[in-house]
């Protein structure tokens, strides 16, 4: 109803603009009622079919400014068919209506500086440490894609559909993916009416299963007419400005609802500034918007990923307005576009917040060098700029990439996901390895300031002990986790392992007190000669590990 309405009123104001009020041949009264009065009808019925199926077709916001097009053309008639007085009036109009059409055209050129200021970040030099009770969700989603389809005959009525997009998500606490199942084609949502309910898969745990959880939807991206989703958005706000594809997110009771962000243009109708989220029950239809304060608590991604990989093009290309963006360059840094979303990656802090990750490059072709790096907020859109220690020169991710590459040639496996975290105190890139299939094989550590040094394992926990290794061997430091207390036990040495790795040895060693410590012999030259029944007075990071990280070692009798 609100589109024909919209529709007709273009259609009647079409008709005023388009046709004379007077005529070059004057007719009699009764001809010249006839005439217009038809004449009207006749635009109106030409017209608004024509309106009405492009914005139904497009889904385009029913904002005035937005036939700022048609209204040119419009214009243009109605001065050509007008005479006199009239024909003055609107080539005025057609005039305005052209300024209006360059003003909207230009306004990219001249509006830098505000997509600058709107997408401006906190900058900071580093994030803080990883703390090694926390496990990254680091399942990267080609894998957790194939594991949903392999398991896709949980499914009723499988021909009827297909595996949809794929949503990370923090759910009672565990981080999980998200897939609804969405119909193939038109003909098996003309037959199924409904989508039965959507896949999770565990985030961090490679080794589990999809689960199918049962919810009928009614309204999806996949289906047809008025209970498309993004159709059925549009319906209930015609005038919002959205940007970004609709995402499954599910609350605690596993209820499930799409969440798509909206916004306003920063002037004319460009650049995009996002200001809340709506939110839609795909069982019933119930629609209400949220300002990004105020939405619901299971809503992690309350700004989408294609606003957050605008706001970085923004902040990456504007700094010195738009002509700087395409000649000089000076100051300019590219976002990477090797994200798992919208060419960005969401990740999760120690508190269980999303945030999503961005490295920014240089602009020069050939160079691998990362300018820095951003993480934006999933909830706020607040966004926070790393730059690293300016003193050294860290590698961005797709350097990391092409090391994997060259690492795996033989076996064709390839990296994907890519995410820097601070291990230890080392800028890293953690990077899962899948193979030509997309199976999970392994995961990655390289250093971002020292390529030199990288591992991979079975797991990342696995890759992190080995990492730990590989920096005290390099040279590397070993600064403990954000959250690791340190503290000092006293004891007697119980079992003894030493492993030599290049110029220095690594000892582990069990207490009394039943706890297993680790030591390289770079930092604790006098380790080496640790033996069984040593009393020991120990300072070491409570990381939570099975082995903890020695940072001194007192050996009774050679101290």
């Amino acid at each position: 109803m609100n589109i024909l309405l919209f529709s007709i009123v273009v259609g009647l104001a079409a008709a005023l603009v388009v046709l004379p009020i007077s005529p070059i041949k004057k007719p009699s009264k009764k001809e010249t009622k006839y005439n217009m009065t038809y004449a009207i009808i006749g635009t109106i019925i030409c017209t608004v079919p024509i309106v009405f199926a492009f914005y139904y077709i497009t889904n385009l916001d029913r904002n005035f400014s937005s036939i700022w097009m048609l209204a040119t053309i419009i214009t243009g008639l109605g001065a050509f068919f007008a005479t006199g007085k009239e024909r003055m009036i609107k080539l005025l109009l057609f005039t305005l209506s052209i300024f209006i059409g360059v003003y909207f055209l230009t306004a990219g050129l001249f509006n830098a500086d505000e997509k600058y200021q709107i997408a401006k970040m906190q900058e900071k030099t580093e994030i803080d440490t990883f703390d090694e009770k926390e496990t990254p969700a680091s399942v990267p989603p080609k894998f957790a894609r194939n594991k949903m389809r392999k398991s896709f005959g949980q499914v009723p009525n499988t021909s009827y559909y297909e595996l949809g997009n794929l949503q990370i998500q923090k759910v009672k606490g565990e981080y999980v993916y998200i897939a609804p199942v969405e119909f193939s084609g038109f003909f098996k949502w003309w037959n199924g009416d409904v989508t039965p309910g959507y896949f999770t898969l565990s985030a961090t745990d490679s080794s589990a299963n999809p689960k199918f959880i049962k919810s009928d939807m009614l309204y999806t991206p996949s289906s047809y007419f008025n209970k498309n989703m993004e159709r059925h958005m549009r319906s209930a706000y015609p005038e919002y400005i959205f940007y970004g594809e609709p995402q499954l997110e599910i609350d605690d009771n596993g209820k499930p609802y799409y969440v798509r962000s909206y916004g306003e243009f920063i002037s004319a109708r460009n650049g995009f500034e996002v200001k809340g989220s709506v939110v839609v029950d795909p069982k019933n239809g119930q629609t209400k918007d949220y300002k990004l304060k105020d939405a619901p608590t299971f809503i992690d991604g309350a700004v989408s990923p294609e606003t957050v990989s605008l706001q970085n093009s923004y902040f990456g290309n504007y700094v010195h307005g738009f002509l700087n963006s395409k000649f000089g360059k000076k100051d300019v840094k590219l976002p990477s576009d090797e994200g798992t979303e919208a060419n960005v990656s969401p990740i999760f802090d120690e508190n269980g917040d999303m945030y999503y990750f961005t490295d920014f490059t240089s602009p020069k072709e050939g160079v691998d060098s990362m300018l820095g790096y951003s993480l934006t907020n999933a909830r706020t859109g607040k966004a926070t700029y790393y730059t690293g220690n300016l003193e050294e020169s860290y590698m961005d991710s797709q350097g990391a990439l092409q090391i994997i590459q060259k690492k795996f040639i033989e076996k064709k496996w390839d990296g994907e996901m890519p995410v820097l975290y601070n291990f230890y105190g080392e800028p890293s890139w953690l990077t899962p390895v899948l193979d030509s299939n997309g199976f999970l094989q392994n995961y990655f550590i390289v250093s971002a300031a020292n390529p030199e040094i990288s591992v991979y394992g079975n797991t990342p926990n696995n890759a992190l002990k080995q990492y730990k290794t590989a920096l005290q061997r390099g040279g590397g430091s070993v600064d403990g986790s954000s959250e690791a207390e340190e503290k000092q036990v006293t004891g007697t040495v119980l079992r003894v392992y030493k492993e030599k790795t290049g110029d220095y040895t690594i000892v582990s060693f069990l207490l009394d007190n039943r706890q297993s410590y680790v030591v390289s012999s770079e930092s604790n030259p006098l380790s080496i000669y640790l033996k069984e029944s040593d009393k020991v007075d120990v300072t070491y990071q409570d990381t939570g590990e099975s082995f903890l990280p020695v940072t001194e070692i007192a050996i009774e009798g050679l101290n």
